[in-house]
């Protein structure tokens, strides 16, 4: 008799695919194989100690653990073939990105150069954990990716730079999901193949928007934190109110990211539509597809003031450098329904003038100085209620491409004055509370918001060049 050697057995944890979903729990957890945490080029690593993977369930510091795990693996081998060969993690980071799953009571995440934050709150009986969310662990790594990318939008001051990060958050998560097989069936079942219907990987963070509804019924979607599946128009934010309520479009960094991410999710459903195989194997290539050409883009499109045009124009010319213009039709249709590109500019992308421009393109590499091209414009420090004038990372780079946004009248929207669209941007950050100015830059008529529980993601502190003060991020949350 012929004994069969017996197969390994593959150890397993059990993980959400997504999110938990609300309420407060209607995903199913399923078993994946132990995550690696060292994927290069992006390696991650979990502050506390790896529990033993014995598929602990929904509610356990243990499940927590590998959610978060599985989640920052996947994030990273869905990057990680997409960028540009060397590409690191900022150097403040080190060599891996650490994430810590208990960083306070509060419904919040951030990323900043030391790791990513993961805090938890009990709402209604209900300890929602932002870890135990694919999604939100997601989001907050392609925060680190972007810095990695391009080091000079953490500091620029510019709402459509910051609406950038958050909407490459948003689209990180995304194609982190489509990455996985079970999901790409799933969605094309629920939506009946049309990718730009509402589904459960263009709702952001379902389980984490609930609770925040509970106490804030208007700041958040009614079924998530925010959904890619939208129309919303682009308005140079400049000329938007700093807060609204979550149906309204406004200058605040999430609510202004949806007109970016919305244009992103309509461009994955065009090069679906344009795919051989109407089957998961099909999205997946178009998952691939879009993200390349969202990362040439970021790499390569100069940080100015309309900056999201640059980003749509260098998308355009990605794909006619790599895929010979075949998804044109997809990425300018997505751009102009959200207003990212004028019919006029999106017109004016065309093969001949990408070749024109072509050197300075393909020349562009991931990374260099956090200011590098950037243009410091300083402002009088009193105006803010500080005691010194204050340096600014204007959005000042020189523009490749002619090009902008659309004026919902008709033509383009002229873009604004970087200057202007610093000042605002830092008005804006006061406005809402977002600044941590030390009590010695205060003047005595100083207007910083003091509450404690109001995240800062900005604090003024002395300049580089020890001349005044500047300001600088701390944190995208």
């Amino acid at each position: 008799m012929t004994v069969q050697p017996q197969q390994a057995t593959v150890p397993t944890v059990l993980v959400y695919e997504d999110d938990p979903g609300f309420p407060p729990q209607v995903n199913m957890p399923v078993p994946h194989p132990v995550p690696q945490l060292d994927t290069q080029p992006f390696p991650t690593a979990i502050a506390e100690a790896a529990p033993h993977p014995n598929g602990a369930g929904p509610g356990t510091e243990a499940f927590r653990y590998w959610v978060a795990a599985d989640s920052l693996s996947r994030a990273s081998k869905t990057w990680g073939p997409l960028v540009p060969t060397g590409t690191q993690w900022h150097p403040q980071v080190g060599r891996a990105l650490t994430a810590h799953l208990n960083a306070g009571d509060d419904l919040n995440a951030f990323y900043d150069r030391r790791g990513l934050w993961f805090f938890r709150r009990t709402v209604t009986g209900v300890t929602v954990a932002a870890c135990e969310s694919n999604e939100v662990v997601q989001h907050e790594e392609g925060h680190a990716v972007l810095d990695a990318l391009r080091p000079q939008l953490f500091n620029t001051a510019s709402a459509e730079t910051a609406a950038l990060h958050e909407a490459f958050g948003d689209i990180s998560a995304l194609l982190s999901s489509l990455a996985l097989e079970s999901l790409r069936i799933a969605v094309l079942a629920e939506t009946q193949g049309d990718l730009e219907l509402s589904s459960r990987v263009s709702r952001m963070a379902e389980q984490l928007g609930w609770a925040i509804r509970q106490g804030h019924p208007n700041a958040v979607d009614p079924d998530c934190l925010r959904n890619l599946s939208n129309n919303f128009f682009y308005r140079d934010p400049v000329l938007l109110s700093p807060n609204e309520p979550a149906s309204i479009l406004s200058s605040e960094p999430h609510s202004f990211s949806r007109v970016f991410s919305g244009a992103f999710l309509k461009i994955v459903a065009g090069i679906f539509r344009q795919q051989d195989l109407q089957d998961q194997a099909g999205l997946a290539r178009a998952a691939e597809i879009a993200g390349q050409l969202l990362v040439d883009a970021v790499v390569s499109a100069p940080v100015v003031s309309a900056y999201y045009a640059q980003v749509a124009g260098h998308m355009i010319a990605a794909d006619q450098r790599r895929y010979g213009g075949t998804y044109g039709q997809s990425l300018r249709s997505a751009f102009i329904r959200h207003g990212i590109l004028s019919l006029e500019a999106a017109a004016s992308v065309t093969e001949p003038e990408v070749a024109r421009r072509g050197a300075g393109i393909s020349e562009a590499t991931p990374g260099g100085g956090d200011d590098e091209g950037l243009t410091a414009v300083t402002v009088h420090g009193a105006t803010y209620g500080v005691t010194q004038p204050l340096t600014l990372s204007a959005p000042a780079q020189e523009r490749r491409f002619g090009i902008a946004g659309s004026d919902p009248a008709g033509g383009s929207v002229r873009p604004s004055d970087p200057e202007h669209v610093a000042t605002s941007y830092l008005e804006d950050l006061f406005r809402r509370g977002r600044v941590h100015v030390p009590e010695e830059h205060r003047t005595d008529t100083a207007f910083t918001d003091l509450s404690p529980s109001r995240l800062k993601t900005h604090e003024i502190t002395r300049s580089a060049t020890g001349e005044g003060l500047a300001l600088v991020r701390r944190c995208f949350d």
